[in-house]
């Protein structure tokens, strides 16, 4: 558009209810009750995974389902916008009953450098009810609910969910991102970038990645290290510390982003060669679509329980 403005999500929303926009495409999750004003069969909503980019191969590209999830205004993790009052994150980001906040709509780690940023608290968290504690490796997702629904425009829009059914094949040119949250934990020297950075990487075979990790683990080789719900991903020569933990793994597909996993092991900083494990959203699709439906299924009182019960059983988190 020669405005570059992105086009009112609910008139898009009406064109696809009428049979546009490639609605039959079976790889983005279907959300029916998504603030759509059209008839019933609103399936996939326009808005989300195009984002409006300059055709200046020189200019910075801005991710706008990019989230800085603060603790205290300190940024801990990343995350991803998927609706307008949803983020997605890791479970393991989680650090007990605080209070939380997400800052969307920029890429500068302060928001005062940046007018168009935005910063939203977070209502509720939903930990996915197989996550145990770091260090367990299952269900390292989580959804934050919004206190008040982010409003789409240039710098913020939500990214794709994929279906659950959706299979990324082997070598599929992806993106992470990040302000460099991970590489900071495991060099003392390092600190966060002022300014977002992206890393091209690619899909890599989970029975490649296993071994990867396999050569200097001390659990029995029966047991696999990488299971199905993980995905990993590199760029065949650095590793890929300019993500953040709970960062998503951003991948284009027919003309849409879709987010393929979320940064789950820190431990990928821990040498040059190791491979990104990101949390395969594919296998969580039913589980977020559930949650979303429903709302925040657990009350305030209960949710604080569950995330107290969660910080006890993790080691504290340090740099």
């Amino acid at each position: 558009m020669a405005s570059g403005l992105l086009p009112d999500p609910r008139e898009s929303l009406c064109k696809l209810s009428r049979g546009g926009g490639g609605a039959s495409r079976s790889w983005v999750s279907s959300f029916s009750n998504m603030w759509s004003p059209c008839l019933p069969g609103t399936l996939v909503p326009e808005v989300c995974g195009r984002p409006w980019w300059s055709e200046d191969l020189d200019m910075t590209r801005h991710w706008p389902w990019e989230v800085s999830l603060r603790l205290e205004n300190e940024h801990i993790c990343g995350g991803a916008l998927i609706e307008p009052s949803w983020v997605v994150t890791a479970a393991h980001c989680i650090q007990g009953t605080k209070e939380y906040s997400v800052i969307l709509g920029t890429p500068k780690l302060k928001p005062v450098d940046f007018p168009k940023g935005v910063s939203i608290p977070v209502k509720d968290i939903i930990m996915h009810p197989k996550y145990w504690g770091r260090t367990f490796i299952m269900g390292d997702i989580a959804l934050l609910q919004l206190q008040t629904p982010a409003i789409f425009g240039k710098y913020v829009q939500p990214i794709c969910l994929p279906e659950a059914s959706y299979n990324l094949k082997v070598g599929t040119q992806c993106w992470v991102t990040g302000w460099g949250q991970v590489k900071q934990r495991f060099s003392a020297n390092s600190t966060l970038t002022p300014e977002l950075r992206e890393a091209e990487v690619f899909i890599m075979d989970n029975k490649r990645c296993n071994r990867i990790y396999r050569k200097k683990s001390l659990i029995p080789h029966l047991v696999p290290l990488v299971l199905g719900n993980m995905i990993c991903a590199t760029n065949y020569g650095e590793n890929l510390c300019s993500g953040d933990s709970g960062g998503p793994l951003a991948c284009e597909v027919e003309g849409k982003w879709i987010l393929a996993g979320v940064l789950s092991w820190e431990k990928a900083c821990a040498k040059a060669q190791n491979p990104g494990v990101y949390t395969r959203v594919t296998k969580y699709s039913k589980w977020i679509k559930q949650q979303i439906s429903n709302g925040a299924l657990s009350g305030p009182q209960t949710s604080a329980w569950l995330l107290l019960l969660f910080w006890l059983l993790q080691p504290q988190m340090g740099p």
